[in-house]
């Protein structure tokens, strides 16, 4: 299936909640053992504790890489295993490069064999640097989030910077529209090509969602970045989807004792229904105008 109408059907019958797998050693709960083993018990209760709340897991590579060839070993069974409990696997990489070395990133996180359905990915390098993603998206029924305006605190350096009457990531916004207006899904109309627009930029995510009308956003800054719920619905299409928005720390630490997994469980309990009653609400304003 395509990877938009994939991703809007699970949103519609799930929710738009992301969450993001950064397992930190030094972070391990109460009970879990400060090891390989300990980390694969962690991210499985997650797992089990979001399991029809989330739609999305986003396992971020960095943690993983860190571990070395066994990290990456973890990193891989973990998304074979989101893939068979029904979730969205989305790799959080960034990759970014061109040539035969992007070929090489898109076809190691979206070949047909990987258990990933997107991936992030960093346009820095220009459409040199993203085509390579493009083809195994098209082939292979996967997606791509493009970074367009993140949610860090020092995104604006760059990423605001004015290019003729435009900033960057405004440039970059019609860009992303362009390069995804070829692969649009038969039921979403949405694109296998997507944004990563944070939340704590809701002036900024309001605009971007009508420069890129066909782009599936995926919005962080959630919770632990201070992002409300409120300013993520901003990113939404009208009808309530379009879009996920991922929390890492607010849900996988939650609780650093023994009821981590039940805090966790709460966490994304309360962050599904908040996101749908700030849609519900959006809606609402947008009958009335």
């Amino acid at each position: 299936m395509h990877f938009a109408d994939a991703l809007t059907a699970k949103v519609r019958k799930i929710s738009p909640v992301c969450v993001g797998l950064d397992p930190q050693m030094e972070k391990l709960p109460k009970g879990i053992r400060k090891d390989l083993e300990g980390m694969k018990t962690f991210c499985r209760g997650i797992m089990d504790a979001v399991q029809n709340l989330a739609s999305c897991i986003k396992p971020n590579l960095a943690f993983f890489e860190t571990l070395g060839w066994e990290g990456m070993k973890l990193f891989f069974e973990l998304c074979s295993e989101a893939k068979e409990r029904g979730f969205i696997v989305i790799s959080d990489g960034k990759r970014s490069d061109i040539g035969n070395t992007a070929a090489a990133y898109a076809a190691a996180y979206l070949g047909v064999d990987k258990p990933i359905d997107a991936l992030t990915v960093n346009a820095y390098l220009g459409s040199d640097g993203v085509s390579p993603f493009l083809r195994q998206c098209s082939e292979h029924d996967k997606g791509i989030f493009v970074l367009v305006k993140t949610s860090n605190a020092s995104s604006g350096e760059l990423q605001d910077l004015p290019v003729g009457d435009e900033m960057v990531h405004e440039h970059l916004s019609h860009l992303v529209e362009s390069w995804g207006k070829d692969c649009l899904g038969m039921e979403s109309k949405l694109s296998c090509v997507g944004a990563v627009v944070g939340a704590p930029y809701p002036e900024e995510l309001k605009y971007l969602r009508t420069t890129m009308p066909h782009i599936p956003f995926l919005i962080p800054g959630y919770g632990a970045q201070g992002g409300t719920a409120r300013e993520a619905a901003l990113g939404f299409i009208p009808d309530g989807t379009g879009a996920i928005v991922n929390a890492s720390r607010s849900i996988m630490y939650a609780s650093a004792g023994e009821d981590w997994k039940e805090a966790a469980q709460h966490a994304a309990e309360a962050m599904a229904a908040d996101l749908k009653e700030a849609l519900n609400a959006r809606k609402r304003d947008t009958n009335l105008q």
